[in-house]
């Protein structure tokens, strides 16, 4: 797609991209406000909130991807002030709550660049699969290495269990969040493209 191409040598985004930008950044936030970025399977909640960014990324590149990643992150930093839990220790530090956001649209869109298979759905697949595990072992590995004292003491667990929980976590969660990850973005993307033509 062109807009892809341009925006790999042009930082200065057209008014579609502005728009983009806009429209896949509400709807990350709409997902995060609502029981909508969750999807319940039956032994775990899995979250979507990062999807919009994947789309993003694929299809104006990776500086839309980049910054609707970084208003999905800014979203999680707010909120975890706004709204704190045990946790949200983690995403008051924004290394957690947005470098890895960022790194979403950038990392699916030079992945899906790399990859050079002729059926593009599949392209789009990986890609999607690639970013949302990004997101899966950016905020986790990030969390463990800066806080991982911090969280065994909060959650009352030896250091080594909080790693264990947490390679669970990318194990469980994180594999059924890329596979719906691939599921939706693949038809959206799609049918944008149409769209957007």
């Amino acid at each position: 797609m062109q807009s892809n191409v341009s925006t790999t040598h042009n930082t200065k985004l057209s008014t579609r991209q502005l728009a983009i930008v806009g429209m896949l950044s509400a709807i990350s936030m709409i997902l995060g406000m609502t029981p909508l970025g969750f999807i319940q399977l039956p032994f775990m909640s899995a979250t979507i909130m990062h999807i919009p960014v994947i789309i993003g990324a694929i299809l104006e590149g990776p500086v839309v991807g980049a910054l609707v990643g970084l208003i999905f992150g800014v979203f999680s930093l707010i909120r975890a002030f706004s709204n704190p839990t045990l946790t949200s220790f983690l995403f008051m530090n924004p290394i957690i709550s947005i470098l890895p956001r960022i790194l979403i649209g950038v990392g699916t869109y030079y992945i899906y660049k790399v990859v050079k298979l002729k059926i593009t759905n599949v392209r789009i697949g990986i890609a999607s699969v690639i970013g949302s595990f990004i997101n899966t072992f950016g905020v986790l590995g990030i969390s463990y290495l800066l806080y991982g004292d911090k969280l065994a003491e909060v959650m009352k667990i030896s250091k080594t269990a909080v790693g264990v929980t947490f390679l669970t976590t990318a194990g469980t969660n994180g594999v059924a969040e890329a596979i719906i990850s691939a599921l939706v973005t693949i038809p959206v993307v799609v049918a944008l493209r149409r769209i957007l033509k």
